[in-house]
């Protein structure tokens, strides 16, 4: 399995956009979320997907502060990662905002070896965060193991905060140490 994370354009956004709710409803059941009247995973009376990916755009506004990475598993769409800088960050220089790998792709070692690729391409300080709860177990072991393998453990700051009103598991670490 050849594994590429190619940062996308206007040109190639739309795959992004197939995928991102997939995402959504995965997050549905870690969260508690239900979809809107219209069927749409959002707060707001949101009608229908393409009113979704509107807003959405933002990352293809911003070349130089938004960074949206597709991934690919042997050249087929697999799942995406969303890297902010400031001022859309924490304090870090990064911030993993979004990372998605579709459930044909899970259990290979694509999550793993496409999220060191996108922390080899900015080198300095990172935060990733998950949902802190028992339903996110999964994703909290997925973060920890993928972390321990990219920098020394010593180097991992793990810490839980109230970040946009939820409980978030906060992985802190320097892409600069690995």
């Amino acid at each position: 399995m050849k594994v590429t994370v190619e940062l996308t354009d206007t040109s190639t956004k739309f795959i992004i956009n197939n995928i991102y709710p997939l995402y959504l409803h995965d997050l549905s059941g870690i969260w508690g979320w239900k979809p809107n009247r219209y069927g749409i995973y959002e707060d707001d009376d949101t009608r229908t997907l393409n009113d979704q990916i509107q807003v959405f755009d933002i990352w293809w506004e911003k070349p130089s502060i938004l960074f949206p990475y597709l991934i690919r598993v042997d050249g087929l769409p697999a799942g995406f990662a969303l890297v902010a800088t400031p001022p859309h960050t924490f304090g870090s220089d990064y911030y993993m905002n979004e990372f998605f790998v579709m459930k044909p792709f899970r259990g290979k070692h694509v999550a793993e070896n496409a999220a060191s690729q996108v922390f080899d391409k900015h080198a300095g300080s990172w935060e990733v965060q998950t949902n802190a709860t028992d339903r996110n177990k999964r994703a909290q072991t997925f973060w920890r193991k993928t972390l321990q393998n990219y920098v020394p453990e010593s180097c991992v700051k793990e810490l839980v905060a109230t970040r946009d009103d939820n409980e978030k598991l906060i992985f802190q670490f320097n892409s600069s140490l690995a």
